[in-house]
């Protein structure tokens, strides 16, 4: 499937909705769905829209776009932290974050227990 698959009123309430965040009802509006009888249907029509299997997938590829924009920008400041912050505190916890996201975490403590019987017996005689 190809964006070209889904109409302009569609791309652009999705759009609209991934890209500020703003209620379906808003999106409708600047997607131009018809607010002549009211808002409400056009929220309906809207919210009916957003079910449809080639809109959702639409969706999903677009949140994904913008999660992966939004991972460069978040990577790239946590290197930004780790060597510039004035607080070594926060230099060392964008460190951590840097090597965890990495695979290289440090090892996490582990207790033992050890269950069963002990019996100790000490003889001074």
């Amino acid at each position: 499937m190809t964006d070209t698959d889904l109409t302009e009123k569609q791309r652009t309430l999705v759009d609209t909705i991934v890209t500020t965040g703003c209620s379906i009802v808003e999106a409708a509006v600047k997607a131009g769905y018809n607010t002549k009888v009211s808002r409400e249907s056009a929220r309906v029509t809207a919210s009916r829209t957003l079910r449809i299997p080639k809109v959702q997938d639409y969706m999903k590829r677009q949140i994904a776009n913008t999660i992966g924009l939004g991972a460069v920008t978040a990577s790239r400041k946590l290197v930004e932290l780790s060597d510039n912050a004035r607080s070594e505190y926060v230099q060392l916890e964008a460190s951590r974050d840097i090597l965890d996201r990495v695979g290289l975490r440090a090892p996490e403590r582990v207790q033992h227990q050890v269950d069963g019987n002990l019996k100790v017996s000490i003889d001074l005689s």
